[in-house]
């Protein structure tokens, strides 16, 4: 599955704008300031019917409009078109659409593509709590393995019923008695989603390795999950919980289980997080994200869409050479450029070029051709 084209009417710096993607590469180009990373977010939103840059979505409404809307044109390995829509007025609940019909979430649309997004913000993923990390390979479990998406709802939907038991216990509105049955279904779903987690590292800790070392991060980059805790089973994390009852009670909620795990990116032992130049820590996310493809790929049998913005501009020539040729290699992508330069091969035949500026996208006809 592939994106043909994207539309957009009133989406943070453009009025109206539709422009064709490549089945491969494509390079937007511009100086800084003139839309690049605007036209990378809207089509992370046209896929996913959310914003990869910001929690408040209200930003992408262009200044002085109502409403946006995102189209994204598909074509599947069949030939067969598809369309994905989001219309979003700030104060009213989006409206998401597969193909014409209305969907309660797009990442549940079977024929929706799967996305990586590399952002400079994302840095927070390295250097941020543990709290987006835990998101994040959440998010790669539920795109490698759909079913099991539901294992993280229901571990979220017991903690909160453990904490508000917590809570009733502290006023005196409720009984101990109650907690051991919310400790065993707490740790029922929580030896879950940790043995998903786990699943999920094994599959990228060695991609991850190796895409590292061969953009710059040496030998000793090592991707490692961190479960708070150790138990054996879903009994034993019950015998953990019921230990900690009176220091949860002190807190007033849960202070032990996977929502307290984290994920460590390292390179010689040290975290990145914690000890990683600004420059390692783009290296790592790129990194982690290209494993991801790799994997999902795998997993699913279809090569997400790569979404790339400013990604060359800190590499050396031989890792944006390294990194051209991965993306090249399978499936489509999109990147970001000041300079096409910046990206080796970006001039040539096959390359989907899209100039921006002054709010307008101009399409390279030869290069889409």
């Amino acid at each position: 599955m592939f994106a043909t084209r994207l539309r957009l009417r009133d989406f943070r710096s453009y009025e109206r704008t539709d422009v064709a993607l490549g089945a491969g590469l494509t390079v937007v180009h511009g100086s800084n300031g003139a839309g690049k990373t605007n036209l990378l977010e809207a089509l992370y939103f046209g896929c996913t019917g959310r914003s990869c840059r910001t929690s408040n979505e209200r930003e992408v409404v262009r200044f002085d409009a109502a409403t946006t809307r995102v189209e994204v044109d598909l074509r599947d390995a069949d030939g067969r078109a598809h369309e994905l829509a989001v219309g979003f007025t700030p104060g009213d609940a989006k409206r998401l659409q597969a193909d014409g019909v209305l969907v309660d979430r797009l990442v549940d649309v079977e024929m929706r593509p799967l996305v990586c997004v590399f952002m400079p913000d994302r840095l927070e993923l390295v250097k941020g709590p543990p709290a987006l990390r835990r998101s994040h390979i959440d998010h790669v479990i539920a795109a490698s393995w759909p079913a099991r998406s539901a294992t993280r709802r229901s571990y979220g939907r017991a903690l909160a019923q453990r904490n508000a038991l917590l809570a009733g216990i502290r006023s005196g509105r409720s009984s101990r008695d109650s907690l051991p049955a919310w400790d065993a279904e707490l740790a029922r779903h929580g030896i879950a989603l940790r043995d998903d987690r786990a699943a999920a590292i094994e599959l990228l800790a060695p991609r991850f390795s190796t895409l590292a070392g061969a953009l710059g991060l040496g030998a000793g980059a090592e991707l490692r999950y961190r479960p708070r805790s150790r138990a054996a089973d879903a009994q034993q994390l019950a015998a953990e919980l019921a230990q900690r009852t009176d220091s949860d009670l002190d807190r007033g909620f849960t202070g032990h289980g996977p929502h307290r795990d984290d994920l460590a990116l390292l390179r010689d032992g040290r975290e990145l997080r914690s000890y990683g130049s600004q420059g390692e820590q783009r290296l790592a996310l790129l990194a982690l994200l290209l494993a991801e493809r790799e994997a999902l790929a795998e997993a699913r049998s279809t090569v997400p869409l790569m979404l790339l913005d400013d990604v060359m501009s800190e590499l050396d020539p031989d890792r944006r050479a390294m990194l051209a040729e991965l993306l090249r290699g399978a499936g489509q992508s999109v990147v970001t450029t000041t300079d096409l330069a910046h990206v080796p091969g970006a001039a040539g035949a096959g390359v989907t070029r899209l100039a921006v500026a002054g709010g307008a996208v101009l399409q390279d006809a030869a290069a889409a051709a």
